[in-house]
């Protein structure tokens, strides 16, 4: 059984954490509607906002879709209590799961390309 994932900063292709997602399946890129995508430095956060951000959607498994989970530092028992929540969203691939930043991302730049890789 697998679990959709949609990525949208580190774990994408070519960036710093995309070697969690070796066992995965690349299902495509997708945009999805209503999130805006910050720059917090080493990484980014997705709110959910008006705006639209570029993401890869993968099939992982249960122990990578649980090192997921730790990277983003998700508490199920608290999903408010970690950096980051999560919730599915619908993408051309079916749901995924979406990580959103717990924190406040002020005065952080917003991304308006929603593209983390083309950032410059």
């Amino acid at each position: 059984m697998h679990t959709r994932v949609a990525v949208y900063g580190t774990l994408k292709r070519g960036q710093s954490n995309h070697h969690y997602l070796a066992s995965a399946q690349y299902l495509g890129a997708a945009q999805l509607e209503g999130f805006a995508l910050y720059d917090l430095g080493p990484w980014p956060a997705v709110k959910r906002e008006p705006g639209q951000i570029q993401v890869e959607v993968y099939a992982v498994d249960a122990p990578t879709f649980a090192a997921l989970d730790e990277l983003e530092d998700y508490c199920a028992e608290a999903p408010a209590t970690g950096l980051y929540d999560r919730i599915e969203v619908d993408t051309p691939f079916g749901l995924a799961w979406l990580y959103l930043y717990n924190e406040s991302v002020q005065p952080r730049q917003r991304l308006a390309s929603g593209n983390w890789v083309s950032r410059g």
